[in-house]
């Protein structure tokens, strides 16, 4: 599969960030694409013939079943899907609402899902689907765990779909994406009420982060286009240099952990 191929992409959250400048670099790579957001917002360039908006809110079902289904008929099949819209609810795990708690996992866990049940169908003989996950979903930090624990939750359903369906000829990737200048932390996030017991700790949080966003998604994108076009593409892929630094030293040290306790692991039959 390569650009030549004229495939079919089918893109969320596409209106902004990551989603924008995936569907942006598959239109000038010469793929067909239809782009699915709550928000129109715009793209650049001319691509007459290649380009159909749909709006979409993935935490409702049976719009995403409907929307996929129109998707498809757009162009007489979907090769690609890139399954990326989500949200960020910033705060610590004690300041979190129930409601705010349901409605981060609506977009960033179920949504998600529905799009991925949806899609499989016309997936079927040789698709791919992408999955937007996190380089923080091997583990929790502060402040943003919910984000993490929705990732969590998608990779880990992703890897067992990705098992369920290979046979089929569907290749599923967790693309575990790097800090973004994708505007999650402005336009797509919730934040907790503040406690102050928890001031000092974000003010070293903030201090750790800095001002960076972080580079911009365009970056990113090149590599997701590659991904796509593997005859055998990873499962998981941590998807920026710095992050892959971060997310194998993460690796390395949880492994000393295990190796320090292994001990007392062992003194369980399980």
């Amino acid at each position: 599969m390569t650009a030549t191929d004229g495939q079919v992409w089918f893109v969320t959250g596409a209106s902004r960030g990551l989603g924008r400048a995936i569907t942006e670099a598959a239109l000038k790579a010469g793929h067909r694409v239809v782009a699915a957001s709550r928000t129109e917002g715009t793209l650049a360039g001319a691509y007459s013939g290649q380009l159909v908006r749909l709006p979409l809110d993935v935490t409702d079902r049976s719009a995403v079943v409907e929307t996929v289904k129109r998707a498809a008929a757009v162009f007489g099949g979907l090769d690609v899907v890139v399954n990326n819209a989500g949200v960020m609810l910033y705060g610590m795990v004690e300041e979190a609402t129930e409601e705010q708690v349901r409605a981060h996992f609506d977009v960033n866990f179920f949504g998600a899902l529905w799009v991925a049940q949806a899609v499989l169908p016309h997936l079927k003989g040789g698709g791919r689907l992408l999955q937007v996950t996190s380089m923080g979903s091997g583990g929790g930090m502060a402040s943003v765990g919910f984000y993490g624990a929705g990732k969590a939750a998608l990779d880990a359903v992703s890897d067992a779909l990705a098992m369920e369906v290979e046979r089929f000829g569907v290749h599923v990737t967790n693309l575990q994406m790097g800090g973004y200048a994708t505007g999650l932390f402005t336009s797509g996030t919730t934040a907790t009420a503040p406690d102050p017991a928890y001031r000092e700790l974000r003010e070293e949080l903030a201090e750790m982060w800095g001002d960076d966003a972080g580079p911009a998604p365009e970056t990113a994108a090149p590599v997701v286009l590659r991904v796509a076009a593997l005859d055998e593409p990873p499962r998981r892929l941590v998807v920026g240099s710095a992050s892959s630094d971060i997310v194998q030293e993460l690796a390395r040290t949880r492994a000393e952990q295990y190796a320090r306790w292994e001990d007392l692991s062992r003194q369980a039959p399980g």
